[in-house]
């Protein structure tokens, strides 16, 4: 029996469906995309202006008075917006160009609250190539099409497996060392550590359960809005590298309850170590 879903979430998979079908013919004719380059390692193909298009039209006709923060055309709408939707059309760009099925659109629904503050109030991250729909209302639990997901119960490090992302040219020195700190700490032990190039999806993957942590220094809100929401109705913890809001800095720790410790302090002494060495 399927689910029965609330009318912002039907909204949300309607348009992160509906995008998916042209994504997938493109993904099936890779080879004739036009590319333009806006810098190592982040590509923008036409797939994606046309994704993003495809679901602003969408959202838009259901939504009209939204606001949106997207990928590629920034914010629009009001800035005393009261929901404001946050999108990446294509998440995990170089796996599409290059003919790797492991890439997502990401919806989530921003709210702000009358004392000011911001919350996410809904997710929605969609694989289309494996046809997997991860996604999360606030106080709702999380979701994987109609199964609901719980974050791993693993509490040993030699039996985890965590995701991340590996900096590349354009990032700052400070963060590839940060990372490669990290990295050395928790190489020697634990179970795995695995780089697939979406954070979306790594998000999604915590909460179902198949990493027992990510993490990611400087990524944007329309990389993890989805994610974080989902992976907190999980029943994981998403925090910064010292306990704050990770959406305030883009520098992610996102675990089940029993790895989420362990990962951000060798997250943040990876940092700590990298700013002692540049001040050095």
């Amino acid at each position: 029996m399927a689910m029965r879903l609330s009318a912002h979430m039907t909204v949300m998979q309607n348009a992160a469906q509906r995008a998916s079908k042209r994504l997938l013919r493109d993904f099936a004719e890779v080879e004739q995309l036009q590319v333009s380059v806006k810098g190592p390692g982040d590509f923008v193909s036409q797939a994606d202006l046309r994704a993003e298009q495809s679901i602003r039209d969408d959202l838009t006709k259901s939504r009209p008075g939204y606001s949106f923060l997207m990928e590629e055309s920034g914010a629009s709408g009001s800035d005393n917006w009261t929901w404001r939707w946050v999108v990446d059309p294509l998440d995990g760009t170089s796996n599409f160009l290059h003919g790797i099925p492991h890439w997502a659109i990401s919806i989530g629904l921003e709210r702000r609250l009358q004392d000011g503050t911001t919350e996410m109030a809904a997710g929605c991250i969609y694989a289309p190539a494996v046809d997997e729909m991860f996604w999360a209302e606030k106080g709702g639990g999380a979701f994987l099409n109609d199964r609901r997901l719980r974050v791993s119960a693993r509490r040993n490090l030699n039996e985890s497996m965590f995701a991340t992302g590996i900096p590349f040219a354009v990032v700052a020195p400070h963060r590839r060392l940060a990372f490669a700190r990290t990295l050395a700490t928790l190489m020697p032990q634990v179970a795995g550590i695995r780089r697939f190039g979406a954070a979306a999806l790594d998000l999604a993957w915590v909460a179902a359960g198949r990493y027992e942590g990510f993490w990611e220094l400087g990524l944007k809100p329309w990389d993890m809005a989805a994610g974080l929401l989902i992976v907190r109705e999980a029943g994981g913890y998403t925090t910064d590298p010292h306990g704050g809001d990770p959406m305030a800095n883009g520098d992610v720790v996102a675990a089940n309850p029993h790895m989420h410790a362990v990962l951000r302090e060798a997250v943040a002494d990876g940092v700590a170590a990298a700013t002692r060495s540049a001040s050095a």
